[in-house]
């Protein structure tokens, strides 16, 4: 081999050792990057396990569907402690539930929607900016067209077991107009007259299939994502919690 040669094969056993240097500095780089993105995904990805667990009213969600996926994915994560910081959901639902569950039973509603007070109301309590109120948060005009007193001396909105059954009369009436539990859920947040014009805009029956507003299209995986928290509170991030003793300066009172 000649002096050229050795040189020529000296330069070339010099680029591939630069290249295979530089390759390895690449892939280096690049993984903390997927580490990341795959770190925030897994904060808001179901367990594919318990897919089959996402239900409401005995309807399970379709989350075969990524779009159903990714919003379950969604409510879960912001409903989780990580994003509420407080176990005030949990201490809610040992005060409403004993109340609550019953009266739904006497009027055949399914119980998941013992939820629907905690979605409403949710962290505040008072009066919307739309003047609904209440743990059922119903509309002045509504509360009265099923049977509760609204006035400056008595608002019967604040009584639980009396917004209740007012609540689970109105439930009955959506259901028996759409013949869904999620599409009388749906009603409930927007009213029905606006569900029926989008459905027939749409020609769907079927709310996991329909593009509705922001706020009604995420209710049920509201319901669903309270429904997983409440019953399994440690896999979302809650730890301990201790229920505080009703008194007089409750909001809701119980009879």
């Amino acid at each position: 081999m000649t002096k050229k040669h050795l040189i020529t094969c000296s330069v070339m056993l010099v680029v591939v050792i630069i290249s295979a240097f530089d390759l390895s500095n690449a892939t280096v780089v690049k993984r903390p990057s997927v580490a990341h993105n795959a770190t925030r995904f897994a904060l808001i990805e179901p367990p594919k396990d318990e897919v089959a667990d996402y239900s409401f009213a005995e309807e399970n969600l379709p989350v075969e569907n990524k779009r159903v996926n990714r919003k379950m994915s969604y409510s879960l994560w912001m409903h989780s402690y990580t994003k509420v910081q407080s176990n005030i959901l949990h201490i809610k639902a040992e005060k409403l539930f004993p109340v609550i569950v019953p009266i739904l039973e006497k009027y055949g509603i399914p119980e998941d929607f013992k939820y629907l007070p905690l979605v409403e109301s949710g962290l505040r309590e008072g009066t919307s900016r739309k003047g609904a109120r209440g743990p059922w948060q119903f509309m002045p005009g509504t509360a009265r067209s099923y049977g509760l007193k609204v006035s400056k001396n008595k608002d019967e909105r604040l009584n639980l077991r009396k917004s209740t059954v007012a609540a689970c009369k109105y439930l009955n009436e959506l259901f028996d107009e759409f013949g869904s539990w999620t599409l009388a859920a749906a009603a409930y947040n927007n009213g029905s007259i606006k569900l029926v014009r989008a459905m027939h805009k749409q020609h769907e029956e079927n709310y996991f299939r329909m593009h509705l507003n922001h706020e009604t299209g995420m209710y049920v995986y509201k319901l669903v994502a309270m429904k997983q928290v409440i019953e399994n509170p440690e896999k979302y991030g809650y730890k301990e919690f201790y229920a505080q003793a009703v008194t007089n300066t409750d909001l809701m009172t119980f009879n």
